[in-house]
């Protein structure tokens, strides 16, 4: 089968529908929680007939609600997302070592995997403060932007790190974020010398965290654990002598659950 005839068929088999409906899906977001037809045929780049009837074939399915002049999500929107976050055995396994982390250090802990161009939260344990940035379970952020999206791409084979530095927008998300992909490739090669990322008010101003890597959990590959704060609490000098050797210790206990896991599963099989 020629080249040709391969890009045939691989389009033959893609669904452009289902594409667009979950576009639709995916035009709603934290700041963006309710929609005029006319908002979502822009966010998605549908006309707004098109854009109309994806929004009413999914009231009609439950995961969509109207008011006759606006659309939002249901919770039914949930079950996408629930059989792949129910698969994980990774919450289970890192969560009681980021409880103790929180208990100790008084401030969040979160847990991420690398998808496309962004991360996704998958284990959350927050503190009682209350930050800017709404974050949980689900949420997505650009990698380059935070620490645990640089962990994440420090760990790419250089050809996909490659790709993605061709093909990302970096766009300034503050001030000090960093959007030149020379410097930011510079960055990423010292994250992987060290093992760890630190990241200054990139995501948002006041917002301070670092990172480390987690290997060994087969349902999801690689991912990051981090610890946040705000600047008025901590100092960079103190993320890294008070915060960072308890989160490479949380790693390392939560890595070592997991090999022991997987020596399990290996043994009863």
């Amino acid at each position: 089968m020629s080249t040709g005839d391969q890009q045939a068929s691989r389009d033959s088999d893609f669904v452009q529908s289902l594409d667009r409906g979950l576009a639709v899906i995916r035009a709603f977001g934290p700041d963006r929680e309710r929609l005029s037809l006319s908002e979502v045929a822009r966010a998605t780049g549908l006309t707004r007939a098109a854009a109309r009837r994806f929004l009413l074939t999914l009231v009609r399915l439950g995961y969509v609600r109207s008011d006759g002049r606006e659309f939002s999500l249901r919770p039914r929107v949930l079950e996408l997302g629930y059989a792949y976050l129910s698969g994980l055995t990774l919450p289970e396994v890192a969560a009681p070592h980021m409880e103790e982390l929180v208990a100790r250090l008084h401030e969040s802990s979160s847990i991420s995997v690398l998808d496309g161009q962004h991360i996704v939260y998958v284990v959350r344990v927050p503190t009682k403060r209350i930050m800017t940035v709404a974050i949980s379970v689900g949420t997505r952020f650009p990698a380059y932007a935070t620490s645990m999206g640089r962990v994440l791409l420090a760990a790419l084979p250089p050809a996909e790190l490659d790709r993605y530095l061709d093909e990302v927008a970096l766009k300034p998300l503050t001030g000090r974020t960093v959007t030149d992909p020379d410097r930011l490739r510079e960055l990423l090669a010292e994250v992987a010398r060290q093992g760890y990322s630190i990241v200054d008010q990139e995501l948002e101003e006041g917002l301070r965290s670092v990172a480390a890597p987690i290997r060994g959990a087969a349902d999801v590959g690689m991912a990051a654990i981090n610890v946040s704060a705000h600047a008025s609490r901590i100092s960079l000098a103190g993320l890294r002598s008070e915060i960072l050797p308890a989160l490479l210790h949380t790693a390392g206990q939560i890595e070592s659950d997991l090999r022991a896991q997987g020596s399990a599963a290996s043994a009863a099989r």
